[in-house]
């Protein structure tokens, strides 16, 4: 029985279109950058921030001072401890004083890099 090739050969003239490079439309322009944009939030206003992390000491000792850097004025009495249902880790909820964008990025920044901390929300 004979079967038959369904591959077809490559053309390779180079003197036909189907060789020539492609022209691509130019790509849109990229959207104004995140801090040029309106922000939804008005500041300063109330502004919580989730932390989670090993239920271990000095955590929220450590989640306070990183608050209390951004914000002078933080309250520790505001924090809101959530310890997981088998106890190994605690969610730690604060609450601060958002005045800017740039204020938030470097708090998220800064807890989500602490070795305490296993996720910032």
């Amino acid at each position: 029985m004979h079967q038959t090739n369904t591959r077809a050969a490559a053309h390779q003239c180079g003197d036909c279109d189907n060789h020539k490079p492609m022209s691509l439309p130019s790509p849109p322009p990229l959207p104004h950058s995140p801090s040029a944009q309106a922000s939804l939030i008005q500041y300063p206003s109330p502004f919580p921030i989730k932390v989670m992390g090993n239920n271990v000491d000095g955590l929220v000792h450590a989640i306070t001072l990183v608050a209390k850097a951004f914000d002078p004025a933080f309250d520790a009495g505001t924090i809101e401890l959530r310890p997981s249902s088998g106890g190994k880790y605690l969610g730690v909820t604060i609450t601060v004083t958002a005045t800017s964008r740039e204020q938030l990025d470097e708090i998220y920044r800064t807890l989500s890099t602490h070795p305490m901390v296993k996720v910032v929300l």
